[in-house]
């Protein structure tokens, strides 16, 4: 479970940018938040579930509880999807292999490439770290 601040910005990142799918979605009046699940096109048994509470409350250390992980068949592409919706990738995928991002709420996400890793090609394997990943 991941708590999110903003349903709609976090809905647009791990859907629209990383590729999740909504799978269902229950909104809890009595309680005040919304649960979504989301899941991978080739693995929705794993999910993610992302829990609203509708009053503010301040998150932090988003990478306190790990990171989530997310195998892609092609992580310049992921990358270069998530780089266009205005993520930054905090560690490039260097080594065609492995990379680095925060949700908006700085959650740590890891990108790998399934399979092997693809073949080191610019400009990604001379990106630089951005902040923490």
């Amino acid at each position: 479970m991941v708590r999110v601040n903003d349903l709609d910005a976090s809905l647009n990142f791990y859907c629209n940018l990383l590729g999740l799918s909504e799978l269902r979605r229950h909104d809890n009046e009595a309680g005040r938040f919304t649960l979504v699940f989301l899941g991978a096109p080739d693995n929705p048994e794993a999910q993610v579930e992302l829990t609203h509470n509708w009053d503010p409350e301040e998150y932090s250390g988003g990478r306190n509880f790990g990171h989530l992980a997310y195998a892609v068949p092609d992580i310049y592409a992921a990358c270069k999807r998530l780089q266009d919706g205005g993520v930054v990738i905090n560690r490039p995928p260097r080594d065609g292999r492995m990379a680095f991002v925060r949700s908006p709420d700085g959650i740590s996400i890891e990108l790998l490439q399934s399979g092997n890793a693809l073949e080191a090609k610019a400009p990604w394997k001379d990106m630089p770290n951005v902040g923490e990943w």
